[in-house]
């Protein structure tokens, strides 16, 4: 049997086990999403999770690491984010201390003037490990999430090619490290810039919406047990109207789930007003939305 269809295997052979798998760790994947894990973990290619925050893209890649056992390592990307912080960093602490014990008993300069020493001063025993190069190492497979790659300076589309395309990273004073397994790889984006056309040819890709009400339905069923069907159905409606409205930070499944573990905690009865006062803080972020939120929820009770 080949890597490639072991892998599959580990979490079924159709959508449809790789959807009861998902579920079996919480997370309810449609048909797409468990086809798209399918394809990706078939075909050893990234798989590029597009759409707005909260629509559960980062907790698919750890529903997959949690279904298949496998260790999640996370790269979250932000502004600044360079090529050491992502894949490795010299201890530069280990190194001056070792800088200072050849100098003493070498009773001569600092050794970094020499070559013999400055080779000795970086070496693997002085490398720390960052996630790109944690992922390749790992004697064991594990499940790889560049998440939020959009905010991040477009230089790091760059430095994932090699990573993505070749399974390797090439370190100057050390060389090329191949990877010891084969990481699944998820990268997210909120679409806040457009990646390189480069990133996005060795990827396979999904976009991912908020979901339907039935579908919402049954995640606030399955992660929130006990919550009675007309409250349920109370938040999923008023999570729809609050998306429609133009909000800067509007609710996404986590906030929803969120609010509903919070009316369950309060043992509201019903979405009334002082209820809604209470729970607000659980699904708006920002002060701008407040009363956009609290009009359009009253409006509708």
């Amino acid at each position: 049997m080949s890597a490639a269809t072991a892998d599959t295997a580990s979490l079924g052979n159709s959508p449809d086990e790789v959807a009861e798998r998902l579920a079996a760790v919480g997370y309810l994947a449609d048909e797409a999403i468990s086809a798209a894990v399918q394809l990706t973990i078939g075909l050893r290619r990234p798989l590029l999770l597009e759409g707005p925050p909260g629509v559960g893209k980062t907790s698919l890649a750890r529903a997959v690491a949690a279904a298949s056992d496998r260790q999640l390592i996370r790269l979250q990307c932000h502004e600044g984010l360079d090529a050491q912080q992502a894949l490795y960093e010299w201890d530069y602490g280990r190194q001056l201390l070792a800088t200072q014990m050849l100098t003493a008993r070498n009773g001569t300069r600092p050794p970094d003037a020499s070559l013999d020493a400055t080779n000795e001063l970086f070496t693997e025993e002085f490398l720390l490990e960052r996630p790109l190069l944690t992922a390749l190492r790992s004697s064991a497979p594990v499940v790889l999430l560049v998440d939020e790659l959009d905010r991040a300076d477009d230089a790091l589309d760059a430095l994932l090619l090699e990573t993505l395309d070749e399974r390797q990273v090439t370190i100057p004073e050390i060389g090329t490290i191949e990877a010891r397994s084969d990481p699944w790889v998820f990268i997210t984006s909120n679409e806040t810039r457009e990646l390189a056309d480069a990133v996005r040819r060795r990827c396979l890709r999904i976009g991912l919406t908020y979901p339907d009400p039935i579908r919402e339905a049954e995640i606030i069923e399955s992660a929130v047990p006990g919550i009675s069907h007309t409250l349920q159905a109370a938040v999923v409606d008023a999570l729809n109207r609050l998306r429609h409205l133009d909000l800067e930070q509007p609710p996404g499944i986590s906030e929803g789930l969120d609010w509903a573990q919070a009316l369950l905690l309060l043992s509201a009865p019903e979405l009334d007003d002082a209820t809604i006062d209470r729970t607000l803080l659980t699904i708006v972020k920002r002060d701008r939305d407040v009363e956009s939120a609290r009009t359009e929820l009253a409006a509708h009770r």
